[in-house]
């Protein structure tokens, strides 16, 4: 088990650029959909943490799937295969290309692999939007805060989305306080 975990997250790892975000949408579907670590609910959770705590999102979510999956020592596995091919490739490029992305080949491939980003970024939200619960409320606040970033990137203010999702956890709890007490005041009639 524990090198199922090193080897699946540093599949992930060699395989995905773009970072974090794009990497939430292979962490889903070898977690979910093939491995059956964890479920639809718990990748949307962990998603959100690994968001709000400190660290790479993706590094964040290995982690913890590797926590439930094997505890500490799974944890390690799953990092370590997260980081280990990242790690490598970077090594390598600075030890030995002094000027890797001036060689013209290189640049093409970049230029579409930040399509590909672009691609497996969209990908993650749709599926987290097809997973969302189909309740109002929790799409009153996701439009919101999608309203609140175009917002912010057309008059290029700068606001940490980390602000954002702050913001939009304090409305969902005051809403949830307030509508509490009018569900039991409702019950008790």
């Amino acid at each position: 088990m524990l090198l199922q975990l090193f080897l699946a997250f540093a599949k992930i790892g060699l395989f995905t650029f773009g970072g974090g975000y794009a990497m939430i949408a292979l962490i889903e579907n070898t977690c979910v959909e093939k491995k059956q670590w964890i479920t639809h609910d718990e990748m949307m959770n962990i998603t959100v943490i690994a968001e709000s705590t400190p660290g790479p999102i993706a590094i964040n979510c290995a982690t913890y799937v590797g926590y439930n999956q094997k505890g500490f020592i799974g944890a390690l596995a799953a990092t370590i295969g997260m980081i280990l091919p990242s790690f490598c490739i970077i090594f390598a490029i600075s030890r030995f290309l002094d000027h890797f992305l001036e060689i013209t080949w290189i640049a093409h491939v970049f230029q579409g692999i930040k399509i590909a980003v672009g691609i497996l970024i969209l990908d993650a939200a749709i599926k987290m939007l097809q997973k969302m619960q189909k309740k109002a409320m929790p799409r009153v606040i996701m439009l919101c805060g999608f309203a609140a970033m175009l917002l912010i990137n057309i008059f290029s203010v700068r606001i940490s989305s980390i602000i954002l999702m702050l913001t939009a956890g304090l409305v969902s709890l005051i809403i949830f306080m307030v509508k509490k007490p009018a569900a039991k005041g409702g019950a008790a009639k």
